[in-house]
């Protein structure tokens, strides 16, 4: 059985930089332009039945407005009469209208247990599209940003059960073979599910193909299915369509079929009942270990080495239990006897006193360690001074206890830790996984459209962008941009809504719930001579944060950044905030 690799993150220190200062807030205005929209966006709220915190990340905090990355400044998003509208920036003095690209033939109003209408886009010529109610749609639509070419029309269309939203699409092509795979999000009631939320995640890979050279024709050729009990943070199919990345707080599985689930679930408690090989003990000077002989062995069918750091233990001439040991051992006083009770009992001579072994035999699961009452008590004993009745009873003693009222809300570990783990798209099996611990994850964004998506991590008080790269299985995540100190700054921001970045580096922003956007820029060169009169040296660079406060009292619905431009949609306003005008 191959087991995944586990990997981590290699962060580039040239990259970091350690004396950055902090931002210096701008009063700088920031040009701003308001359009107002013909027809209200088609927001779906949450129904009474949709109630966890997994329908909330999914679709409470749903993202009305989507940039295509093959076209930059060209934004879209759904308004209530199923148009699909696009907005095409040139001039920002200059705007027009949001004009309609496609309409959807389902009469959405008629659904009342639909989702948000999702799309995305798949190529500079392909966009996949759900409307909310189940149904797929595969899109051509020419040369987008070219309006004498551009043209939307269906080449596939199947309601495919319960509705979903579309988090990932690719464009395919193998031997002038086309094909389109794309990820669904469905959130689904778990009747048995008695101790938890009662619902799970689904996450459905649909791979359509095209099967006429002559017309265009797609149809379903493979459907995979991963189960989850957590809404993924980041989900993206490879480039090559050979696996798919998913960052969460709960793993995910492939789900293959019943019989084969249940047999593998009869096996694990068949594993869970059976008895452990041996048993082990230790104190501070030795260690114990016990194994039950059946009737017949004898002393003469026993056979057991010692070495500095190897044990080697052998009944019948089988080998009972072999390897490397945790740490070093005396072997010259290292004994063994047969109790009693027919069972034989193994002392082993701790080379380093004091010191506690977490397991005997390395990568061995087969024993099953047991603590005595004393060892309990004097663990409990040392680790008192850690809790208290009393809110910080004795600061002054010498072992201070821990009070998480001193603790700032950016220090606070989170109870559920995340992963990171990619998926083989033929074996279905977990090649790799990282454990992402306390990096909290910020947001994702498309760097390069023909690359997997970036996400950004928070590393201690920076944020952390991060590029996969599938074909490099030695380095396949690579750190290429740094915000300094933005993982300390939004922390602090309790009603941050959406968080992007501009897709060459050059700022990042977070919008709250209501009208205020923040802008957080990279250092830049002075003009004018700046010092530290703390430290006593010239400042070189400053980083610059911005705050716009849009006009409305409308809730914020989308928001998208590109290098030049901030975007963001309320229920009847899109607004555009020019950031870089230099560019």
């Amino acid at each position: 059985m191959e087991v995944a690799a586990n990997c981590s993150l290699r962060v580039k220190r040239p990259l970091l930089d350690p004396r950055f200062e902090g931002y210096k807030l701008s009063l700088e205005p920031l040009p701003c332009y308001q359009l107002e929209l013909d027809s209200a966006v088609a927001e779906v709220k949450l129904r009474d039945d949709q109630y966890t915190l997994d329908h909330m990340h999914a679709f409470g905090m749903f993202n009305y407005l989507h940039c295509d990355s093959w076209n930059q400044d060209n934004i879209y998003f759904v308004d209530q009469l199923g148009r699909i509208m696009n907005l095409t920036v040139t001039l920002d003095t200059a705007l027009g209208k949001p004009r309609e690209v496609f309409r959807l033939p389902t009469d959405l109003a008629a659904y009342d247990n639909r989702l948000c209408a999702s799309l995305h886009f798949t190529s500079s010529t392909w966009v996949t599209l759900s409307d909310g109610t189940g149904r797929l749609y595969l899109i051509g639509t020419g040369e987008r940003g070219n309006g004498t070419s551009e043209k939307w029309e269906i080449v596939f269309n199947e309601d495919l059960g319960d509705p979903f939203i579309i988090l990932h699409s690719i464009s395919i092509i193998k031997s002038e073979d086309h094909s389109i795979a794309t990820i669904l999000l469905r959130v689904e009631k778990e009747e048995l599910d008695r101790k938890g939320s009662g619902f799970y995640v689904s996450l459905e890979w649909v791979t359509l193909s095209k099967i006429n050279k002559e017309i265009q024709k797609y149809e379903i050729t493979e459907r995979k299915v991963l189960h989850g009990k957590s809404v993924p943070h980041y989900a993206a199919i490879e480039p090559g369509g050979n696996g798919l990345m998913i960052a969460s707080c709960k793993s995910f599985r492939f789900v293959h079929d019943e019989k084969q689930d249940e047999e593998n679930k009869d096996e694990k408690l068949t594993d869970n009942n059976k008895e452990p090989l041996y048993y082990w003990q230790q104190t501070e000077e030795d260690l114990t270990i016990t194994i039950h002989l059946s009737e017949d062995v004898s002393k003469e069918d026993i056979e057991v080495r010692f070495s500095p750091d190897h044990i080697s233990i052998a009944l019948k001439k089988q080998p009972y239990l072999e390897g490397k040991l945790y740490s070093s051992i005396d072997h010259e006083s290292s004994t063994w006897i047969i109790k009693e009770n027919k069972s034989l009992e193994v002392s082993l001579i701790k080379k380093d006193e004091g010191l506690t072994w977490p397991e005997l035999v390395l990568g061995d699961e087969q024993g099953e360690f047991i603590r005595d009452s004393a060892q309990c008590a004097a663990i409990a004993e040392r680790l008192m001074h850690l809790t208290s009745e009393e809110l910080n009873p004795d600061p002054d003693k010498e072992k201070p206890p821990c009070n998480a009222q001193e603790l700032e809300e950016c220090d606070i570990f989170f109870e559920e830790s995340s992963s990171l783990c990619r998926f083989d798209g033929n074996t279905l099996k977990t090649t790799h996984v990282v454990n992402l611990g306390s990096n909290q994850y910020l947001f994702s964004v498309l760097v390069d459209p023909k690359e997997m998506p970036c996400f950004c991590l928070r590393h201690d008080v920076d944020a952390l962008l991060w590029q996969p790269h599938s074909s490099q299985q030695d380095e396949m995540w690579e750190h290429i941009a740094t915000f300094n100190a933005l993982g300390y700054v939004q922390a602090s921001k309790r009603d941050k809504k959406f968080f992007a970045c501009a897709p060459n580096y050059s700022y990042a922003a977070l919008c709250e719930c209501l009208r205020r956007v923040f802008i957080y820029r990279q250092p830049t060169a002075m003009s004018t001579v700046l010092y530290n009169r703390k430290e006593g040296r010239q400042v070189g660079q400053v980083a610059k944060q911005q705050v716009a406060s849009l006009e409305t009292n409308d809730p914020i619905l989308g928001f998208q950044a590109t290098n030049e431009r901030l975007f963001v949609l309320t229920t009847k306003n899109l607004f555009l905030i020019k950031v870089n005008i230099d560019n």
